[in-house]
């Protein structure tokens, strides 16, 4: 059964901020081949960090609702983990639209 996920991804464009759409364009369709259904993808700008972890002081930011299968989840973790311009990642299950959850019932009775 798929699940409705939310994904937050921060991108490292350090030098490529020209890029971004087409860094995007790629991670969706990598979402995509797994098997991912896309259902919204929102860009949100490059934005300083509050505090600096790591080797970048800020980053753009993408988030990607879809739905997945829940065991995608972890195999999309450890490939966007070895992605070079996929810098940070977070991932959070998200409850069902309500159109979806009223057809459920109608179905069940």
């Amino acid at each position: 059964m798929k699940n409705r996920y939310e994904a937050l991804l921060v991108l490292n464009t350090q030098g490529k901020e020209d890029t971004v759409k087409d860094i995007v364009d790629r991670l969706e369709s990598e979402f995509q081949r797994e098997g991912a259904e896309i259902e919204q993808v929102q860009k949100m700008d490059k934005r300083q960090f509050s505090y600096v972890a790591g080797p970048l002081d800020s980053g753009s930011y993408v988030n990607f609702v879809f739905y997945a299968d829940p065991q995608l989840i972890t195999k999309l973790r450890s490939k966007f983990k070895l992605d070079p311009e996929v810098y940070r990642q977070n991932y959070q299950r998200l409850p069902e639209k309500k159109e979806k959850a009223l057809k459920k019932l109608a179905k069940a009775k």
